[in-house]
């Protein structure tokens, strides 16, 4: 059956960089860590749960499922491990570790859409994952960096840009699932 929900977890995502922006810029150098645990758990689980199933049944055509379906499950094990680690007061360091290889895979599967020409926008899709593959990949800097107060506004600005081009894709996905799919029906109900 035919299951179109990658406008949901591209809107999750929406929401997952622009929360990570807003910590990278004010909030990973914050005594106050805490006010952070909800976005990024309810991020988190949105992305993986929908990143599993879609990994799983492969409810969409062809490899959609895997570029959309993989990264999702590892952007949100990272969104729900950093929830965790910020509750318990852990270091985020071995996540921004993971995050690096999470974002070579995103980085590496923007320049393979755009190569092979997938999804309707292949160019504003692929820089959107080559973007959010680049905040992965420089998770651990930024860590490291994390009192340099022009690295973290340089990161959040990448972090907001990409977020815009995915809720670019995503709101125009919605307006245009409305229309496409409002006489679709279920092959038992046909």
């Amino acid at each position: 059956m035919f299951i179109d929900y990658i406008t949901l977890m591209l809107i999750n995502m929406v929401a997952g960089l622009v929360l990570l922006a807003d910590y990278v810029n004010r909030g990973i150098d914050s005594a106050y860590q805490k006010k952070w645990i909800p976005g990024f758990g309810i991020t988190g689980a949105i992305a993986l749960t929908t990143g599993l199933h879609m990994s799983f049944t492969w409810p969409i055509t062809g490899s959609f499922n895997i570029a959309f379906g993989e990264t999702s499950i590892l952007f949100g094990v990272l969104f729900v491990a950093a929830a965790i680690s910020l509750s318990q007061g852990w270091d985020l360091l071995t996540i921004a570790i993971y995050a690096f290889f999470a974002g070579l895979v995103a980085v590496l599967i923007g320049i393979r859409i755009i190569n092979l020409n997938m999804t309707k926008q292949p160019l504003l899709s692929g820089v959107g994952f080559i973007l959010t593959g680049l905040a992965g990949i420089c998770a651990a800097p930024t860590l490291y960096w994390k009192t340099n107060r022009t690295w973290r506004l340089i990161g959040a600005a990448v972090l907001v840009v990409a977020a815009l081009i995915w809720a670019l894709t995503g709101y125009l996905a919605y307006w245009n699932h409305l229309e496409s799919f409002q006489k679709w029906v279920p092959a038992p109900m046909r």
